[in-house]
């Protein structure tokens, strides 16, 4: 289901953003699934090399490594390209960002709420 919800917001990221090519629907999956594995296997190997300058920059350089991890997908991904540094980094903090609010409103849709009297 994220990797649903994750290309669907990918795609219409790529509409709006004119620095971000995503060719079609198929394309958003196979860069979801992409992004997925990146950050599963890719991005915690980045953080742990480079936690002394993550540490000095108070975490800003995470959204380095994130674009780095949005121009390397699209390296991997055939119809999807980013066309600089700039835009990967925008696409990736508005990817985050969406992708975070909708989960954020699952997750508050499916737990029980809590009422104190």
């Amino acid at each position: 289901m994220r990797i649903a919800v994750s290309a669907i917001i990918a795609f219409g990221l790529s509409r709006i953003l004119k620095g971000v090519h995503v060719d079609d629907f198929w394309t958003a999956i196979v860069l979801a699934i992409v992004l997925a594995i990146l950050n599963g296997i890719i991005r915690p190997i980045l953080v742990l090399l480079t936690l002394p300058i993550t540490i000095l920059t108070l975490g800003l350089f995470l959204l380095v490594i994130n674009a780095g991890i949005i121009l390397l997908a699209a390296k991997f991904v055939d119809g999807f390209t980013v066309d600089g540094f700039w835009w990967a980094l925008l696409f990736s903090l508005l990817l985050s960002i969406v992708t975070s609010v909708l989960y954020q409103e699952e997750k508050g849709e499916s737990s029980p709420k809590n009422h104190s009297s």
